[in-house]
């Protein structure tokens, strides 16, 4: 792992691995972006400095993202793209439940693992589609929560030993549909989550003659931690408290529904970081389940919920954005709580089911965007004029002084002393350097000084700073360099401009402050010497990708490659598969990106299984009730008054409208060339 340091040069971490601008592996490009171990198993880089993609992990097969990406837009496929690796879905899948079996076999539990994947977390009709094909060997199910996500479930689940768990608000035309749905083989799961659906129920399954499957979701008294630490508890949004929930046992007890009370559901956040909550929180919901056992209810399932977290910045700490425990962890733990929980009470420890929705989607997807440009402020030292203005000759002089180092501070022996005086001398240009500048924009609002020479002063400056910069990346490392001088990689850092929008594709890093590991995707084997963030299209100022993963920790500022003439330098925004595709809006009438779905081929290389066109700017106008049509006549009545006053020829009318047209049925973002 390498570090940008104070200076804004990378430089190693003790024990880490060391490189030189003029020896720079694909390793250190590996290591500088953490891909080594958010990576693994299905990124990683070769030794061109490409990102390599294992879409079935260890098990063999990978593909070169910068040949994919080639080949793509050779299908007219523009950036930003999508690129959904639907093997890596079912290899996710897969992991999951070897986990459970292997916690199941090693505890002797007698019960068994059933899935069932959140719909909310990407309701793309490909990815609920491939989830469902590739989880029949397990019997894996679906969540719904919502009348819209339940109709989805329905029909899409056709087996029927999968779980359809049904959750969120709930009104009786949902409770039917369930009740409904169970007659037609299905195996909904009706989950109370407030005290006033139990009356919804028992009215609609009287009504129909029959009854769904009831759950019950506890609200736990267990505290969570990490960003969504206060969505659990007393004030959780879902939930029954213990009192409430004894009340719908005896109101479900009454009807003559409590034989249909089969589950019980908790839920205890969305990223759980931490181990030990999900062990507390098992164990007061193993002792819940065991009670309503004892209550007469014939129960049989324990649903644990969502939670199980993603390690985006690969530090395995108990961070936002990392988890301090494995898959094979987690499944261990919720195994043998549950099972030390029944068995002393005679209990037969129940089929477990977990809502995994982030840790099973979120690698599967790679947004590809393409950065048009750069923006830095330092720049070339302006010639000196015939008459300069004061101000200006000490911003010079200033210059000059710090280039000249270090002969000042120098030892007895004639070396320089950079760690002492020479690092005082900087700092006093340092100050020199900012009361110059002031002076300047002062004396140019009092109208002593002209556009040019302000100017002039501003690059003076940024070549102060850039002077000073080029001289702190040859101290030593460890250099005790003074506080001020520590901010000139912001100072200096550059502006990326990325082909996307951030409020469509990656929602979450402006919301909540999600991070999401961002990097090149080439010349991972050629030493970055810029740092920089990425500006977005939209007219908005929050359209910024500005912090990023850096080892349990955020860093404001990336580490990048100076940009070349006519060659691409396309980024890769990693683990974005869970909500950000269905969360995204419409800021600045940006749609959605182009998606393709991709699977490894059975001879090698790959196919491509879908196209997915991203949003045209005609259907984006049509989302906000723009009518493209009456536009275009509206348009085309303005043009013919132009023609009628003489502004405009019949000619440029014409290619007028055959712009506008074309215009409309092209995306939404900014095509290259």
């Amino acid at each position: 792992m390498v570090l940008a340091d104070p200076t804004g040069t990378v430089r190693p971490r003790p024990g880490q691995p060391t490189a030189t601008a003029d020896a720079w592996s694909a390793a250190d490009g590996a290591a500088l972006y953490g891909l080594d171990r958010w990576g693994d198993p299905y990124f990683s880089v070769n030794d061109r400095g490409h990102v390599m993609v294992q879409p079935r992990g260890d098990h063999g097969g990978s593909l070169d993202l910068v040949e994919l990406v080639e080949q793509l837009q050779g299908r007219d496929l523009s950036l930003p793209l999508l690129i959904r690796f639907d093997d890596i879905l079912e290899d996710r899948l897969e992991r999951l439940h070897a986990a459970f079996a292997r916690a199941i076999a090693q505890y002797g539990y007698p019960g068994r693992y059933q899935g069932v994947f959140p719909v909310k977390c990407n309701q793309q009709r490909h990815v609920v589609e491939q989830l469902v094909e590739s989880g029949k060997r397990w019997h894996f199910g679906l969540e719904a929560g919502s009348k819209a996500e339940l109709l989805i479930a329905l029909s899409l689940l056709d087996d029927p030993e999968a779980l359809l768990i049904c959750n969120g608000y709930k009104d009786r035309r949902y409770i039917e549909t369930a009740i409904l749905a169970r007659q037609l083989g299905r195996q909904p799961v009706v989950v109370i989550e407030q005290a006033d659906e139990v009356p919804r129920i028992i009215a609609a399954s009287h009504a129909l003659g029959a009854a769904p499957l009831i759950g019950i979701r506890a609200k736990l008294a267990t505290r969570s931690t990490g960003r969504w630490g206060s969505s659990v508890g007393e004030r959780a949004k879902f939930g029954l408290s213990v009192p409430d929930l004894l009340a719908c046992v005896e109101a479900l007890d009454q009807a003559g529904l409590l034989g249909d009370l089969r589950l019980l559901h908790f839920h205890i956040g969305s990223q759980i970081n931490d181990i030990a909550v999900l062990k507390d929180a098992l164990q007061e919901a193993g002792r819940i389940y065991v009670e309503l056992t004892r209550l007469g209810a014939p129960m049989g399932y324990l649903d644990v919920g969502g939670g199980l977290a993603i390690d985006y910045d690969g530090s395995r700490t108990a961070t936002a954005a990392s988890r301090n425990y494995s898959l094979q962890n987690y499944a261990n733990d919720v195994v043998a709580t549950v099972r030390e929980c029944c068995e002393p009470h005679g209990v037969t420890p129940p089929s477990l089911v977990s809502e995994s929705g982030r840790a099973i989607a979120s690698h599967f997807s790679v947004l590809v965007f393409n950065v048009l440009g750069a923006a830095a402020l330092a720049g070339s030292v302006p010639e000196a004029g015939a008459e300069e203005a004061l101000i200006l000759r000490n911003l010079r002089d200033t210059l000059e002084t710090i280039e000249s180092w270090p002969a000042h501070g120098r030892r007895g022996d004639g070396t320089a002393d950079r760690a002492s005086g020479g690092l005082e001398h900087l700092q006093e240009a340092w100050n020199d350097a900012l009361k110059f500048r002031d002076d300047a924009l002062a004396a140019f609002r009092l109208g002593y000084l002209s556009l040019p020479e302000r100017g002039r002063a501003e690059q003076l400056t940024w070549a102060c700073c850039q002077a000073i910069a080029d001289h702190l990346a040859a101290l030593a490392e460890g250099a005790p360099v003074p506080e001020e001088l520590r901010a000139l990689p912001a100072v200096l850092a550059g502006t990326y401009y990325a082909n996307l929008s951030v409020f469509r594709s990656a929602p979450d890093t402006w919301a909540i402050d999600q991070l999401f590991p961002v990097l090149p995707l080439q010349r991972l084997h050629e030493r970055p010497l810029r740092l920089g963030s990425f500006a977005d299209l939209t007219c908005d100022s929050d359209g910024k990708l500005a912090r990023f993963i850096d080892r349990g920790q955020a860093k404001p500022l990336l580490e990048l490659h100076d940009l070349r003439p006519g060659e691409p330098y396309w980024m890769g925004l990693f683990l974005g598969g869970a909500y950000q595709e269905v969360m995204g809006n419409l800021h600045n009438l940006f749609g959605s990106t182009n998606a393709v779905h991709i699977r490894l081929a059975a001879g090698g290389g790959y196919q491509v299984d879908h196209v997915v066109r991203g949003d045209t700017n005609a259907e984006v106008l049509q989302a906000m009730e723009h009518d493209p049509d009456l536009l275009l006549e509206r348009l085309r009545v303005a043009s013919e008054a132009a023609i009628a006053s003489g502004r405009l020829g019949i000619g440029d009318a014409r290619r007028l409208m055959a712009h506008l047209r074309s215009s409309l049925e092209q995306t939404t973002y900014l095509e290259e060339g």
